[in-house]
């Protein structure tokens, strides 16, 4: 089993900043690509920073210039760095990690990926 538990969501005023953080635990193997997605209300789920187990990384053309998303593989963990925030850049904010995990069959052991994510936290900009 795996969990993923975020923190840093909050009030802020347009302008500001917050960093959030996402930490992922259990039987992890290891984990590929990691990402932040948000949701509005009345909105669709929309990704807005992912970055692959290289270092990779890709935005939305809505946050580019403005966040930052990283991780540190010794810890399990993604952040993103969110400045120069907007009203409209109020959500629950969610991480998603493509986990590997092994699992024991008999004699037999195999490596599976699974998509996990956390229970989004919320992040909400004043004008």
């Amino acid at each position: 089993q795996v969990q993923l538990v975020e923190s840093g969501g909050g009030l802020v005023q347009a302008g500001g900043s917050l960093r959030l953080s996402c930490a992922a635990s259990g039987s992890i193997f290891s984990i590929n690509a990691l990402g932040w997605y948000r949701q509005a209300p009345g909105k669709q789920r929309e990704l807005v920073a992912a970055i692959t187990s290289g270092g990779s990384t890709n935005y939305a053309d809505s946050v580019k210039g403005r966040f930052t998303i990283s991780r540190d593989n010794a810890k399990n963990t993604v952040y993103l760095q969110m400045n120069s925030l907007k009203a409209e850049d109020t959500a629950v904010y969610y991480c998603n990690a493509e986990v590997q995990v092994l699992e024991a069959y008999g004699s037999r052991i195999h490596r599976y990926e699974y998509d996990y994510w956390g229970q989004g936290t919320q992040v909400t900009v004043s004008s």
